[in-house]
């Protein structure tokens, strides 16, 4: 009798536990989800929590249900007090970054994760975004233009042969139509100035003559000339929603052509010639560098694309890429479109003060090892034709 009413005893400790258990973490969710918090526990704050902590950490947990993964776990790991205050704050005591970057105007910049870094890029020569363009300024920069002479922009050179895949492969769009080159803009010596409506000057001219490249090669292509200035202050836009109407693009294109898979959204940097050009084999060349988003599904797969084409460029023109880059939505987009397909790439070629000698052969640089990957990977998959 008396061992049943102690049983029955820790039965009811237990169930109040249990119970102590579910109002607590109840009361956690409410606090953190439903009270007017700066920051509350979403996937990008989890996300960067398990990016950060130490393998030994997760390996312990699993463990204690798993007795062989014991042996695998080394001494150093973080406390859990240390992961705790990372998942509520984002703050890893280890980066100065985790302090500063909502601080700091422009510091956030620094988030940008360097997947594979080119010849000198480290953190203090990392990508630098253009600046919005502003409707006025556009305007009279496009009267100016139109008033006296100008250097001629990229040139379009006969018509494009009908491709051997019969059928468009790969769409190139411009989020930022707008980005345009110093030495084709008279008169235009800064990097805010460099912008333009004019297709020959501006970054759709590199979309034209990376299209004609592909053609050239075989594979067929689409490209947007779409004014993309023009069409956000049609919609009553800013600048931010940039990539939400290349993305309505984007999505049309894709649903009235199924063949296309490969995603190109082209844009320049705003970095300096310095570091935007590279001598190779005795030819300038503008350098070119792929941004991938993390906070989509097929970022994993979008960043081995990106490798591998940063690979077989570097192999044959050493110093032409940048690298590889990574953003989340703390120092970017974070998505790029590049959800709509698992073969999607933000190219920057080359930056303001790059010619069009320079972006010439870079566009064919790029076109050369792309159409090698594209041809070697039919082959493989036995859709060749």
């Amino acid at each position: 009798m008396k061992e049943r009413k102690n049983t029955s005893i820790l039965f009811i400790r237990v169930h109040w536990i249990y119970l102590t258990l579910f109002f607590l973490i109840f009361s956690i969710t409410f606090f953190i989800n439903f009270l007017d918090l700066k920051e509350r526990l979403n996937s990008s704050i989890i996300t960067a929590t398990s990016e950060k902590v130490h393998t030994n950490f997760f390996l312990r947990l699993m463990s204690t249900e798993i007795g062989p993964l014991k042996s695998s776990i080394k001494e150093e790991e973080p406390s859990i007090s240390q992961v705790v205050f990372l998942t509520f704050t984002n703050i890893w005591l280890e980066d100065i970054r985790t302090f500063l970057g909502r601080e700091i105007p422009g510091f956030s910049t620094f988030n940008t994760e360097i997947a594979i870094a080119g010849l000198g890029t480290n953190l203090t020569t990392l990508p630098i975004e253009s600046a919005p363009p502003l409707e006025i300024l556009l305007k009279e920069k496009e009267q100016a233009e139109k008033d006296q002479d100008q250097p001629k922009g990229i040139e379009e050179k006969g018509a494009s042969p009908i491709p051997k895949t019969g059928k468009d492969v790969a769409y190139i769009y411009h989020s930022h139509s707008w980005e345009a080159f110093l030495p084709l803009l008279a008169g235009k010596k800064t990097a805010n100035e460099a912008v333009s409506l004019n297709e020959s000057k501006n970054i759709i001219a590199v979309g034209k003559k990376l299209k004609d490249e592909l053609m050239k090669r075989g594979i067929g292509a689409n490209h947007s000339t779409s004014n993309v200035t023009e069409e956000l202050k049609k919609k009553n836009w800013n600048y931010n929603y940039s990539y939400a109407l290349s993305r309505e693009t984007v999505k049309e294109v894709m649903a009235q052509n199924s063949s296309i898979n490969y995603l190109i959204d082209i844009h320049r940097d705003s970095q300096p010639k310095k570091l935007t050009t590279a001598m190779i084999n005795g030819k300038p060349f503008a350098r070119l560098f792929f941004i991938v988003g993390k906070e989509n599904i097929n970022y994993e797969r979008n960043l081995a694309l990106a490798k591998e084409l940063n690979k077989k460029l570097e192999e044959k023109y050493p110093g032409i890429s940048r690298g590889v880059f990574i953003k989340t939505k703390d120092d970017g987009n974070g998505v790029y479109n590049q959800d709509l397909s698992s073969q999607s790439m933000l190219l920057e070629f080359g930056g303001v003060e790059n010619n069009n000698t320079e972006l010439e052969h870079s566009i064919e640089a790029f076109a050369e090892i792309f159409s090698e990957y594209y041809w070697d990977t039919e082959e493989v998959s036995g859709n060749e034709g």
